[in-house]
């Protein structure tokens, strides 16, 4: 089967409105840290923001092709850890007047509607146990 064959929405994790969302976001913050000038000795950081916005996406598609649903919502628990790690992250770079404070409430608030869909599933799955 050639790679043109191959149905790149077929996985089931990614049917999950949350975690469309999470790459959207992770796409929006990966776009505005390429964005921000900052010297070599703070490029830390820069990974760091890339990473952990990523990782929201990456943990709710693992947690989903996990065989349980107590080690799924697991990988939400470590989502919502990975969402809240860029928040952080966010201020911070607000702080050093890397980002404006409108782009950095923009980022929040998208933030916390991702954080209340994480939360959601979390609480719809606990109640299928």
């Amino acid at each position: 089967m050639g790679l043109r064959e191959i149905n790149v929405n077929s996985f089931v994790f990614q049917k999950l409105d949350v975690w469309q969302k999470a790459v959207d976001f992770a796409n929006d913050v990966i776009t505005i840290s390429e964005s921000i000038n900052t010297d070599r000795k703070h490029f830390r950081l820069l990974e760091q923001i890339e990473s952990a916005c990523t990782s929201v996406a990456l943990n709710i598609a693992e947690g989903k092709g996990r065989y349980s649903k107590k080690e799924f919502i697991q990988f939400l628990y470590i989502a919502r850890g990975s969402l809240y790690e860029t928040v952080t992250l966010l201020c911070i770079f607000e702080k050093r007047g890397w980002i404006s404070s409108e782009k950095c409430k923009e980022f929040c608030c998208k933030a916390e509607e991702l954080a209340k869909m994480i939360v959601g599933l979390i609480n719809s799955i606990k109640k299928s146990l």
